[in-house]
């Protein structure tokens, strides 16, 4: 029993010592040996990796999932709803789960809120699940009479609609 629990202090002494020094490989990787010059014709982690698997583990070691996520509703608004709903609304902005859409017309408007649920389940389809989980859609803003070029005091504009 002694003899058990003294070779495996000195296994994990051992892998400890292995792992401080730099270019050498545990015993899954290739026995304890250096890595040095061709990589031979089995995979080895020095090989060429596409640009996508990189960038998906460094999106995954960072924590950056729901970020791109969400950036994802704003910049492929029309592959995550469609063609036909994307030429007539935008998304406006994206806060705690609750996504802001602004119709080109009312009557658009009124169509999205009809079809709200379908939109979410698309959207949760196109970037996952718990990125959008309420919808907020509203019509064209008004022009403001209150700032701008052509202001003029006194009771606005309702003599012009004479």
């Amino acid at each position: 029993m002694a003899r058990a629990v003294l070779d495996a202090a000195r296994a994990r002494r051992e892998s400890a010592a292995r792992a401080r020094r730099p270019g050498v490989t545990g015993a899954a990787d290739g026995g304890g040996r250096r890595l040095r010059g061709y990589s031979g014709p089995g995979p080895d982690p020095r090989d060429p990796q596409p640009l996508g698997a990189v960038l998906e583990r460094l999106m995954k070691a960072r924590g950056w999932q729901q970020p791109a996520a969400e950036a994802t509703v704003f910049g492929a608004w029309e592959k995550v709803v469609g063609p036909e709903i994307a030429q007539h609304s935008r998304p406006v902005k994206l806060e705690d789960g609750e996504l802001t859409v602004e119709a080109r017309s009312t009557a658009w408007a009124t169509q999205l809120r009809l079809l709200a649920g379908s939109l979410l389940k698309r959207i949760a389809g196109e970037v996952g699940h718990n990125v959008v989980r309420k919808l907020h859609i509203h019509g064209p803003a008004a022009p403001s009479w209150s700032r701008g070029p052509r202001r003029v005091r006194g009771r606005g504009p309702r003599d012009t609609y004479g």
